[in-house]
């Protein structure tokens, strides 16, 4: 089972190009994602709609994306060709570290014709009749997403991405491209983390790492959403201060040399789909100048790391996830640990 998953501006040509893909590619089939954007506007309130402007940004459809793409490969099997626009790579992390979460290979393959073409694209582009005001509005969207597209081409598309030069090729000859690229391996399965998600309750284990300011480091995970503390799951049979260590190890460069002091015992509440669990925070202690600038990014795992203070790590962690920070500090002055539910203290 695998996947290959067409990239490209708005008006690339990636359904176009996918409907022929999959009469090149034996045992395959297509999966559009706007069916899942189309089925939220019943789903969804429309207030909680009107807060964003683009199906992409809600977590459900990313969430979904991924189910539905899964279900459909273990119900068929086979080869899924996925034609949608992703050009935020967070997006792009979770989507694909979703799938390969789930042990699903992802080739991914970018629709690259010249500005000048796409535009011609654009204003030419079919638009359906029973579409109020229609024309002038996918044409508008997909003018308005050219620029975010340079942006992303600028910094980590062309590197992620298996590029095809469109402006020339029909949607069959980009199709018999892709195809052959595909079989002869010219386009590689992306490289990103398999974090197998869980089936029942874990034990995570973090590790608060400080530079010289007092600034805590987090991390930003491909393989997930969100800005986190260096950890993760504590394998079973593997002491949880001792997990901490390996996955700083893995994720930074950073080998410490003592097993660090526990500051927070958090127990997550289940939130489906999540199953919840205990999560530990341990204090990995202070980083000089010198070993801070040994910190490395192991490409599959981390995007991003960064030193915050306290305040700054507010705005970049979830809730639950911030208040387990603050009672770490809370717990690192005063030299004794905090057990908390759901980030509140108990007792």
């Amino acid at each position: 089972m695998t996947v290959v998953w067409i990239n490209g501006a708005f008006g690339a040509g990636k359904t176009t190009t996918a409907q022929e893909l999959i009469e090149l590619i034996p045992n395959s089939m297509l999966f559009d994602p706007e069916v899942i954007g189309g089925a939220l506007r019943y789903l969804l309130p429309p207030k909680r709609l009107a807060e964003v402007g683009d199906f992409q940004d809600l977590p459900i459809w990313r969430r979904l994306v991924i189910d539905t793409a899964a279900a459909m490969l273990a119900e068929l099997g086979g080869t899924l060709v996925v034609p949608m626009t992703l050009l935020r790579q967070e997006y792009r992390d979770e989507i694909f570290g979703g799938l390969a979460a789930r042990r699903i290979p992802v080739s991914h393959v970018l629709l690259a014709p010249a500005e000048t073409i796409l535009r011609e694209r654009i204003a030419g582009r079919e638009v359906p009749r029973d579409l109020p005001d229609g024309e002038i509005r996918i044409r508008q969207w997909s003018s308005d997403h050219i620029e975010p597209y340079r942006a992303a081409l600028a910094s980590w598309l062309t590197a992620d991405a298996h590029p095809v030069d469109t402006s020339d090729l029909t949607p069959y000859e980009t199709a018999a491209r892709i195809a052959e690229a595909v079989n002869n391996g010219s386009v590689p399965v992306c490289d990103i983390v398999q974090t197998p998600e869980p089936t029942a309750e874990t034990l995570a284990a973090g590790v608060l790492l400080f530079d010289e300011q007092d600034r805590v480091l987090l991390v930003d995970p491909t393989y997930k959403a969100g800005w986190e503390f260096p950890g993760g799951v504590v394998e079973p049979g593997e002491a949880p201060a001792r997990a901490g260590v390996r996955e700083v190890a893995e994720e930074t460069g950073i080998h410490l040399d003592e097993v660090p002091s526990l500051l927070v015992v958090d127990w997550e509440r289940p939130a489906p789909p999540g199953f919840g669990g205990l999560r530990l925070l341990f204090d990995g202690g202070l980083l000089d100048s010198a070993e801070a600038g040994r910190l490395q990014l192991p490409g599959p795992e981390l995007r991003e790391w960064r030193f915050v203070t306290e305040e700054e790590a507010a705005d970049l962690l979830p809730p639950v996830r911030y208040e387990r920070l603050r009672w770490a500090l809370r717990a690192r002055e005063r030299g004794a640990a905090f057990y908390l539910e759901a980030g509140v203290p108990v007792g």
